[in-house]
């Protein structure tokens, strides 16, 4: 008896989208990028290549932008681009991780251990490490 392997299947981001959406994931474009948004939480989706996708900003739905999950030190909210303020509550941050993990079953991706554990932050904005995330900081002691 002869035994076939089977051939890999091969994947493009059409077809990971298209498996992200009949996961219950609303698939949207957004001008140049591509969204997929459930219960008020939403991902960036980017093409990869060879057949992987990569989920950029994510964060809760305010108005057509994302709330990127930024923590203040004393707070964490949601900064959109236009630069709105939303208080980040627990049941946000347990939607926004179910909402990854989901995703990254969905799409296919790998599932890091450190991000299993909680929701991370997108940016960090507080006294020591303001301005970390756009380059050199300058020091307290010159402001």
């Amino acid at each position: 008896m002869f035994f076939r392997r089977e051939k890999p299947k091969t994947h493009t981001f059409a077809t990971r989208t298209a498996d992200a959406s009949s996961a219950g994931f609303e698939i949207k474009s957004v001008g140049n990028s591509t969204r997929a948004i459930r219960k008020g939480v939403a991902a960036e989706l980017h093409d990869a290549g060879e057949g992987k996708v990569r989920i950029g900003h994510t964060g809760m739905v305010v108005g057509n932008e994302i709330g990127q999950l930024t923590d203040l030190g004393y707070q964490k909210i949601f900064l959109t681009p236009s630069g709105k303020r939303i208080a980040a509550q627990a049941e946000h941050l347990k939607l926004i991780h179910a909402f990854v993990e989901d995703l990254r079953e969905a799409l296919g991706s790998t599932s890091l251990y450190n991000e299993g554990l909680g929701t991370t932050n997108d940016l960090h904005l507080y006294d020591r490490v303001e301005g970390r995330d756009r380059g050199h900081a300058a020091p307290p002691w010159t402001k």
